[in-house]
């Protein structure tokens, strides 16, 4: 393990505008002021740099402006910074997006993860490097695992079996990582998460989604009976085991990191609603009144479960988060930041609402 033992001196987070990146780079950022720190971020729809503004003008961090894509762009950066860890969080990420527009996942979470690995190929002296002084963190998801039954949970040695564009995607993704260590013996991690939640996140996912139209009075869309089961996981806890995976984990190795905190859509709403509702000294059940059920959407996969006991007892992380506390922080901080809310709901964004839910 010591030997593995990795220090970063400048690192490269992609997708630090968006959700996770943003919270990690909040995490990462006051707390290695010695790190230079570089943010790449294309800033689409889902990227906001109002979600960095408290930590924009540290002197260790740097935002550029960029597209994952663009090997030219990252040959430069790679060249200029001497960058020596990548923490890749870039990726079109929303299942019900995927099925839409397919392409722009294969571009996004494909391609651009495959130009990443061959940018930091070519600047890494990987044969005459101490193997400890690089890192490739590849951050990916669950959905890559497929669906699965009402018992069991996902571990490293599930086979792949991704049910969606958006899956596949990033299980290619996995791929093309997992070829290059091999190939290029370039020294690469890969983390597979469950379903996040927390500051920060865009409100078309379940739970953002249901704090903003529980605020508005208006309608909160589930699929089917609401009957699909996830494990949560606060953003801060991953953001906590991604700096453990940086520091400890083992090239090579991929690290499961889950909240096990698994519970259905609806028992979810359930108690999120009822947090609103105290938090907004509304009376109980208010909220709860403003679900709707919707057709469900295609390959919709059943029930997500993580062993993360690889990534508890070799690394010694664990998660800090309750659901319930987890969730009530939540609201307290979307309740405290309209102004992030307003900037990030525009009219682009209640017209996909409208298409995707058929919902006013």
């Amino acid at each position: 393990m010591i030997q593995n033992l990795h220090q970063p001196r400048c690192i490269l987070v992609t997708g630090g505008a968006g959700f996770i990146g943003a919270n990690f780079l909040h995490h990462i950022v006051p707390k290695f002021p010695e790190v230079e720190i570089i943010n790449l971020d294309k800033l689409t729809y889902a990227g906001n740099l109002l979600s960095l503004s408290e930590i924009e003008s540290a002197s260790n961090y740097q935002f550029i402006h960029g597209d994952i894509c663009d090997l030219n762009l990252l040959h430069v950066l790679f060249d200029d910074h001497q960058i020596t860890t990548v923490v890749h969080f870039a990726a079109e990420s929303h299942v019900d997006r995927s099925i839409h527009t397919p392409l722009e996942f294969v571009q996004t979470n494909v391609v651009g993860t495959a130009c990443l690995l061959e940018a930091a190929k070519t600047a890494w002296n990987l044969n005459a490097s101490d193997p400890a002084m690089y890192r490739f963190l590849h951050v990916s998801t669950d959905e890559v695992f497929g669906a699965l039954g009402r018992t069991g949970k996902f571990s490293i040695d599930t086979p792949y079996a991704p049910r969606s564009p958006y899956s596949a995607s990033k299980a290619s993704a996995d791929h093309f990582v997992r070829a290059y260590a091999e190939t290029y013996e370039l020294p690469v991690i890969i983390s597979n998460c469950s379903n996040n939640y927390g500051p920060f996140q865009f409100p078309e996912k379940l739970i953002p989604l249901a704090i903003v139209r529980s605020l508005c009075n208006d309608s909160i869309p589930v699929y089917s009976k609401g009957e699909n089961i996830r494990d949560w996981l606060h953003v801060h806890d991953h953001c906590k085991a991604l700096e453990t995976i940086i520091h400890q984990g083992i090239n090579g190795e991929t690290y499961l990191v889950g909240g096990s905190a698994e519970y259905s859509n609806l028992d979810l709403l359930n108690i999120l609603l009822t947090i609103v509702d105290e938090e907004l000294q509304r009376p109980v059940g208010t909220s709860q009144k403003l679900i709707t059920f919707v057709q469900d959407r295609p390959g919709h996969d059943f029930r997500y479960a993580i062993d993360a006991s690889k990534l508890i007892t070799e690394l010694g992380w664990s998660p800090q988060y309750t659901l319930s506390e987890g969730l009530r922080a939540t609201v307290r901080w979307y309740l405290s930041n309209h102004s992030w809310l307003e900037a990030v709901i525009d009219e682009s964004y209640r017209s996909y609402l409208k298409a995707q839910y058929e919902i006013s």
